[in-house]
Formats: structure tokens, C-alpha cells, sequence
């Protein structure tokens, strides 16, 4: 594929005595949507500003398209698209003024900026809203405005930081769709975000991320398939508190783990694990039988302890 458009190598950021991201190794190849996904205080929004090159590298390599952010910070900030988690937008001025606005700060040309607006709102769907203020817009429009903001200088690489926290369902898909054909353009995504089927639907690779070290790499369904089984079987039972009950069903799938609320069993059938439970003798008071997917790779991985 070439020469990757990030490569990281014992990339490690400290500050003070404190070791935000631990020596991890990783690569983005150009054109892929790419993932960074852990817990809060992982090191995920550290490695991301190192990549971004505002925040300095305490140790190892790091290249971004075969240029050290150390030493070439702006250069590679002038190639980047950033999309923040605050939209930070200008709430005073319109649609048009705010992507206008932000095409100079790139030094581009008027007659470059005016057709390059039109066609991120067409992209955005804000074609319709181009002369209303943005303090006017709804949660999913600014969001929308502040990704086309992000591509007015035509970047070889966005960074977004959880790119849809916040909005409703709707809004959630309309941005999976945008970002979809952004990939499908041929650009290249690196992305941070707390929804599992946001990363399973939008990532190539991602890497999970705990105690500023890299617990896993893969593509979704290769994660799912190494560390989770095809199903999972949800019992609870007509109890206050499901601990100590493992025991109980020992011998029933490959692993078990015990919630407060409920036990989950990680299986290949969930319904033929489902007649086992009940040929114990255990009645349930409800099950849930589902697919595992990369939240039950991602709780493995880095616990079920709150993180604030």
C-alpha cells in the first residue's frame, strides 16, 4: 500500500511524572478510517494531538506523511482537516461566513474558497441554510458544518474527535453517511468516539486503548472474532444480585461473566446454551439472546469500571 500515512514507533507522551500513551505502535495506511477507542484517561486524546502536532512527542517516533510533527509541526497541521469535539463555532455569523472565514485562515483564494463552500454544503446538507445564523441550526446541523469546516483546504487526512457525542439517533446516521462518502472519496479518517457501532460501522482498523497502552489492533470483526464468541446468552435471575451465582452455570460456553443485574454467557448457539441453563434446573426470570459485538470486546478488554 506505500508508505503509511501515520507511523508510530515506542511513541510515548508524558507529562511530569505521568505516562499519558506507553510506547504503542501503529500504522495508517492512506484512504482508511482508522480508530482509536478506549476509556477515559486511556491516552486516546493524547495520541491524537501528538498526531495533529500540537502537543510535543516525549519519546519514540512519529511520522505523519513522512514529516516529524516535532520539526515540522506547521507543515502538517497545514495538510490536516481537525474536526474537535466542541463544534466552536461562530454562532453570530452564517453558515456561509463561518466556512468562508475559516478558508482564509488556509490563505486560500476567494475564487478557490466560493466554489469549494458550495459544494460542503451540498455535502453537508446545509445547502437550504447557507444564509441563516448558526446559533439558529439544530445539534445535528452544526455538527455537520463544523466536519465541512474541517474540509475546506481539501486535507489529506481528518482527525475527528468524537465526531457525533450528543445528537439523537437521526442525526448520529446522516454523520455515518457524510463520513462514509468522505471514505468513499478517498480520504483518509482517524477517529475517536465512546460507540461501539459507531467503530463497527465506520472503521477499517482501530486500536483499543487502556492505561496509555494498546490492548488490542484489528479490524472490528476480527476483534469480535479473537476475543468474544459469535453469541451471547443474557440471564437474570429472580435475584437482587447476580454475584456468586457463576458456578452455577459452569460448563456453559466459553466464558462467563457476572453482572449485578444479569449473567452473561459468551457462546456459539445462544439458544441450545439457552436449554442447557434450563437443563440445570435454573429458570431465568428474562434472557436476551444477540450477536456479540465490539462492546463486549471493548468491556473485556478494559473493564466495566467508571472512568471519570
Amino acid at each position: 500500500m506505500g508508505e503509511p500515512l501515520v507511523e508510530a514507533r515506542n511513541l510515548t507522551k508524558r507529562f511530569g511524572t505521568f505516562t499519558a500513551v506507553d510506547s504503542v505502535d501503529f500504522t495508517i495506511e492512506r484512504g482508511e478510517v482508522f480508530g482509536f477507542l478506549g476509556p477515559n484517561g486511556a491516552g486516546k486524546s493524547s495520541t491524537m494531538r501528538m498526531i495533529g502536532a500540537t502537543s510535543p512527542i516525549t519519546e519514540g517516533q512519529l511520522k505523519v506523511f513522512g514529516l516529524d510533527p516535532n520539526a515540522d509541526g506547521r507543515e502538517i497541521r497545514a495538510r490536516l482537516g481537525v474536526v474537535p469535539q466542541e463544534d466552536m463555532l461562530d454562532e453570530e455569523l452564517t453558515v456561509t461566513d463561518n466556512l468562508t472565514i475559516y478558508g482564509r485562515y488556509f490563505s486560500l483564494p476567494r475564487s478557490v474558497i466560493k466554489p469549494r463552500v458550495d459544494e460542503l454544503l451540498e455535502f453537508a446538507q446545509l445547502t437550504e441554510k447557507r444564509d441563516a445564523k448558526v446559533e439558529a441550526l439544530s445539534g445535528g446541523m452544526k455538527r455537520r458544518l463544523t466536519i465541512a469546516r474541517a474540509l475546506i483546504s481539501n486535507p489529506e487526512l481528518v482527525i475527528l474527535d468524537e465526531p457525533t457525542t450528543g445528537l439523537d439517533p437521526q442525526a448520529r446516521h446522516v454523520l455515518w453517511d457524510r463520513l462514509y462518502r468522505l471514505k468513499q472519496r478517498g480520504a483518509t479518517l482517524i477517529i475517536t468516539t465512546h460507540y461501539m457501532d459507531e467503530a463497527e460501522q465506520l472503521c477499517d482498523r482501530l486500536v483499543v486503548m487502556d492505561g496509555g497502552r494498546i490492548a488490542a489492533e484489528g479490524s472490528p470483526a476480527e476483534l469480535i472474532d479473537r476475543h468474544a464468541t459469535p453469541e451471547v446468552l443474557e440471564v437474570r435471575l429472580d435475584v437482587d444480585d447476580h454475584a456468586g451465582r457463576e458456578a452455577d452455570f459452569a460448563g456453559i460456553g466459553s466464558r462467563t461473566e457476572v453482572l449485578a443485574d444479569r449473567i452473561l454467557l459468551y457462546v456459539e448457539h445462544a439458544d441450545e446454551a439457552l436449554q442447557e441453563v434450563r437443563a440445570k434446573g435454573i429458570i431465568p426470570a428474562a434472557t436476551v439472546k444477540r450477536r456479540a459485538g465490539l462492546e463486549d470486546v471493548f468491556l473485556h478488554l478494559t473493564g466495566r469500571t467508571l472512568v471519570d
